[in-house]
């Protein structure tokens, strides 16, 4: 795939609509890929404050992105479309992860972080229903059913606090925000050298403040460097390049909706990884919420031609 060149414009570009077009990875893996950083950020979040593992992070997956994209030789974004990108990936990076890793840290599971940011697709869909965009009967149909799947996969195992509940919504207005932005001020943006941007800008924002929140202290070096090491690799690099090229395929209320997956999925990794039982609900959830999905998507395919 040869990459997009970021796009100089003089306004806003309006999103790119090609939801008719063919998805250009496959989200089922991407789905996977996002939901294992819930589980690696369970020993990391013990070991060492949030944003600190944020910061370690951002800055391994950041540089090394960036001299990838360096030697592949990619175009940078220059310009306003460079402060486009940041602003971008201050939203989607470092407020999400730093607000949802904090709410880890603050005791709530990993599967009720999981399911506030399942609900970044009915964000996506309310915001664009303002801003006038169309949803055809299916569409919300196929959210519904998406919405009812995140409720049920986690439904028998919520554990509420008043600090980790605020910390998931800021997560969750960051991951939403951040991905309607993208898409309508940076459309084009190179998926390689845009998302090292996004890292790199946000290294420095987790780590002022981790510094002007408490003491930065680690208590397992082993689990730290594990944990940032896979999230660094795996989340921040592998998804996070899959995650921006649906972007530039498809609409992003089309691309929101492989979020109704992500707690269910990560049941089952919990489940197949660290030990956990898989509660009966977490297996319907998943199956409610790849049927919100598939509805929803051919919903858009059928609206677009």
């Amino acid at each position: 795939m040869t990459p997009a060149r970021v796009r100089e414009t003089a306004a806003p570009a309006a999103p790119v609509r090609r939801a008719g077009r063919r998805w250009p990875v496959a989200p089922e893996v991407f789905v996977v890929l996002w939901s294992s950083a819930f589980i690696a950020g369970i020993p990391g979040v013990r070991a060492a404050p949030p944003l600190l593992l944020m910061f370690g992070r951002f800055a391994v997956a950041g540089v090394l992105l960036g001299a990838y994209a360096l030697v592949r030789r990619v175009p940078w974004p220059r310009g306003r479309d460079l402060a486009h990108v940041a602003v971008a990936g201050l939203l989607i990076q470092a407020m999400q992860f730093g607000a949802f890793y904090s709410a880890l840290g603050e005791g709530l599971p990993a599967a009720v972080v999981s399911l506030v940011q399942g609900l970044n697709p009915v964000v996506i869909l309310l915001v664009g229903r303002v801003l006038g965009e169309r949803v055809g009967a299916g569409q919300w149909a196929g959210f519904a059913l998406g919405l009812a799947g995140v409720v049920l996969a986690v439904a028998d195992r919520i554990s509420l606090s008043a600090s980790g509940v605020a910390l998931c919504l800021l997560g969750l207005a960051g991951l939403s925000a951040g991905t309607l932005y993208q898409q309508r001020y940076a459309p084009r943006m190179d998926a390689l050298s845009g998302t090292a941007v996004q890292l790199l800008v946000s290294a420095p924002a987790a780590g002022l403040a981790c510094l002007a929140l408490g003491p930065v202290r680690v208590s397992d070096w082993t689990a730290f460097g594990l944990s940032v090491g896979w999230m660094a690799l795996v989340n921040s690099i592998a998804a996070f390049i899959l995650l921006n090229r649906m972007l530039l395929r498809s609409p992003a209320s089309r691309v929101s909706t492989v979020f109704f997956l992500t707690p269910a999925v990560t049941a089952v990794l919990a489940w197949s990884l660290a030990g956990q039982p898989l509660p009966p609900l977490a297996v319907a959830g998943l199956v409610l919420g790849g049927c919100g999905v598939l509805l929803a998507n051919l919903s858009t395919r059928r609206r677009a031609n």
